[in-house]
């Protein structure tokens, strides 16, 4: 097909209309406005090629171009917007520079991801470690503290070079090469695989904190009960020792038990941060049992007192008792100084002067107590009460053994029959016991038995005579007794601990 003048000139009047809404059209968008109409500016003529001056009527056709433009076909426009991507020195928006941006756009996210993950795990392990800190001083305690300080210097460093790859690229820049996106990308992704590996050593880390977080959570736990029950405690102890004294006691040294806990009292209000969770918790359960004690001890004030006003008329009406007892000594000893010789008596010679002073220091004691009990000096006169009690006691036993002694021998001189058979029963029993399945007995039992024969028949012959020592006889008679009784109990723990 023939190509006249007519239509090259179409094809350069269309060629030129394209051109110009192509540098419209990145104008557009790229925010420029259009060229203004009053600067001067040469054109192309379309129809002659030569330069052309501008004028208001070529202003005029400029901004007729964007009508040119909307009506141009849409492959033209196509291909016109795609001319403005391409063009130099402006934003690349497709290709292979704005893909390595977004990769490192891409990175940078991912990094902050991870960077948040771990500021909030680090930020929840710490509070576990101020935990641990404020209840626990072990040694794995502090382990744990100083390894935690550790961790947070290495977790600091991957924090830094973090911020160090954000701060040096700036991924905005219209300007951005691709080699610059590449590096930015690389330094992103160290710095997130840095703080993956810190964020699984703080998991680690804290899998291994928590036995000793639940120890210290305990701890706390058991703060604020133990704390409210030596409140309650004291409050308990107080309205307990005002209930005695309104009843007329003067509990004085309850009183002053219960002021003594007033400064515990008071660091208990000062609370576990100024004297840490372990030492409140201790004093808190001294308060506690002081407090109790007190109060135990008022509730039962009433009832004490009482009680020693029962024992001191109990104690002494058996002292008055005892008294009348003792001068009964006197005659036994001349019915026993009377019938049997010195060695039956002798050692009870003293027994009523020593009756007679131990029953006037009881006598003593009791007054005392009387006085304590005036003063409401509880514990002086339970003490008092307990002395004069075991004086009385002693007392008692040496009076009753004048008249058992007389009994006893009038017993055996008339019949030494009978204490010999009994005690050669209680022999031949450990005899018997001690030959039960064997042949031949143990030498640790058949010797003390066979002494205890011996003895027995040297304390019978040694009643030959016009004047026997009775007593002597019924103390060996006794003494071989318990041998035997001895024996037995050591045969039957042996055979019963290789029975077991």
């Amino acid at each position: 097909m023939a190509f006249g003048p007519g239509a090259i000139h179409r094809e350069r009047v269309v060629t030129a209309t394209t051109a110009q809404s192509v540098r419209l059209v990145r104008r557009l968008l790229h925010g420029r406005p259009p060229a203004r109409a009053a600067a001067p500016t040469s054109v192309t003529s379309p129809a002659t090629g030569a330069p052309a001056a501008v004028t208001p009527t070529t202003s005029r056709r400029a901004a007729g171009d964007v009508l040119v433009l909307v009506a141009l076909p849409v492959p033209l426009v196509l291909a016109a917007l795609a001319g403005s991507f391409t063009g130099g020195g402006t934003r690349r928006w497709f290709g292979r520079g704005e893909s390595q941006r977004a990769d490192a756009q891409a990175a940078k996210d991912a990094a902050a991801a991870a960077f948040y993950e771990l500021d909030t795990a680090q930020r929840d392990l710490r509070i576990s470690i101020e935990t641990i800190a404020a209840v626990d001083d072990s040694p794995a305690a502090r382990r744990a503290i100083s390894d935690f300080a550790a961790l947070g210097q290495r977790i600091d460093q991957a924090s830094h070079d973090y911020i160090n790859a954000v701060d040096s690229h700036d991924l905005d820049r219209d300007d951005l090469e691709a080699s610059a996106a590449s590096r930015a990308r690389a330094e992103l992704t160290r710095a997130k695989a840095e703080l993956e590996r810190a964020k699984g050593d703080l998991d680690r880390f804290a899998e291994g904190l928590a036995p000793l977080l639940r120890t210290a959570e305990t701890q706390l736990a058991r703060l604020a009960p133990a704390v409210e029950r030596a409140r309650q405690a004291l409050l308990a102890a107080t309205q307990a020792l005002d209930a005695v004294r309104a009843s007329g006691l003067r509990a004085d040294e309850l009183a002053a038990r219960l002021a003594a806990l007033s400064p515990e009292l008071t660091k208990l209000n000062q609370g576990a941060g100024q004297h840490g969770v372990q030492e409140t918790i201790r004093r808190a359960d001294h308060v506690l049992r002081a407090a109790e004690a007190v109060r135990g001890e008022a509730e039962r004030l009433p009832a004490t007192a009482a009680d020693i006003d029962k024992r001191l008329v109990s104690l002494r009406t058996r002292a008055e008792a005892i008294t009348t007892r003792a001068a009964g000594v006197e005659p036994v000893l001349s019915e026993l100084r009377r019938r049997y010789s010195a060695a039956c008596w002798q050692d009870l010679q003293p027994v009523p002067e020593q009756a007679a002073h131990a029953v006037a220091q009881a006598e003593a004691k009791l007054a005392e107590a009387r006085a304590a009990r005036d003063e409401q000096r509880w514990p002086d006169a339970l003490a008092l009460l307990s002395t004069a009690r075991a004086l009385l006691n002693t007392t008692d036993e040496a009076v009753s053994t004048a008249g058992e002694r007389l009994r006893r021998l009038d017993e055996v001189s008339h019949d030494q029959a009978h204490e010999v058979e009994r005690t050669r029963f209680a022999v031949r029993d450990a005899q018997r016991l001690a030959m039960a399945g064997r042949n031949t007995p143990d030498p640790r039992h058949a010797r003390p038995l066979d002494d205890a024969v011996a003895r027995l028949d040297r304390a019978i012959a040694g009643l030959e005579g016009r004047h026997p020592d009775w007593w002597h006889f019924l103390t060996e008679t006794e003494a071989v007794r318990q041998t035997a009784a001895r024996v037995v109990q050591e045969i039957r723990e042996e055979r019963g601990a290789a029975g077991g």
